[in-house]
């Protein structure tokens, strides 16, 4: 004789039902339950993987992605910037010492891209420098510098993969918004040389308090001691 009709287990709530794991991945669990839970650490590494593309299919630091995140967050909040950002992305980023506990952060970006960069740079690294804790940011393409070919070959290095052209590029890039006008190279009386790089003074108002950050950038990626001024305007 059958037994007693047992009651049915009541349905779980709608709110909440018990996760259940989709993959298991080499160093941790990923799971999925119902609802919007908020957004973990893996929800933002995979969102932040859109905007950046290292060489070779490396895997990001955990201070690269931090600023990726920061780029798809503008991609996502900030109206101003949505369009041109929705298929930009970086290739690469770090921080660098300037002085003191001063930082700044060198974002590089496709050489291909730098163009649609140029056209929002200032109001992009505005709001990076607002996401990024105040530090100084600096956007700079990513150029190659191709050895020199050997000697009796035909073949020809573009000019603009020279040491000496991608050095000049990236100084180009390191002050904007503000134009070069004019170098100059001073020799030490112990043989070593500083250059002398003048700004166009209509951008300084907004590049006068990052020339201390110029300096350092340009001597941690090239090795050259530089120092920015502005050239004296007669009255």
């Amino acid at each position: 004789m059958a037994g007693p009709i047992q009651p049915a287990r009541p349905l779980a709530s709608a709110a909440y039902q018990r996760p259940r794991c989709l993959f298991r991945g080499n160093s941790a669990l990923i799971w999925a339950q119902a609802g919007s839970p908020p957004a973990s650490r893996f929800d933002k590494m995979y969102t932040s993987r859109r905007k950046i593309h290292k060489d070779k299919d490396a895997e990001p630091t955990e201070f690269e992605e931090s600023v990726a995140q920061s780029f798809f967050d503008l991609e996502n909040t900030n109206q101003e910037l949505k369009s041109d950002l929705k298929d930009l992305y970086i290739n690469a980023a770090a921080e660098i010492d300037v002085s003191g506990s001063k930082k700044a952060v060198v974002i590089h970006v496709p050489y291909r891209l730098r163009k649609a960069f140029r056209k929002i740079h200032v109001r992009l690294v505005r709001e990076l420098e607002k996401k990024l804790s105040g530090k100084d940011v600096i956007v700079i393409a990513t150029r190659r510098i191709s050895r020199p070919p050997k000697k009796g070959s035909a073949a020809q290095r573009p000019r603009s993969r020279t040491l000496t052209a991608v050095h000049d590029a990236m100084l180009e890039d390191i002050v904007l918004p503000a134009e070069i006008v004019g170098k100059r190279v001073r020799y030490r009386l112990d043989g070593s040389k500083v250059m002398k790089v003048f700004l166009d003074p209509k951008e300084r108002n907004s590049t006068e308090y990052k020339l201390e950050t110029f300096s350092a950038v340009y001597r941690k990626l090239a090795g050259k001691e530089v120092v920015f001024e502005y050239p004296i305007t007669e009255a």
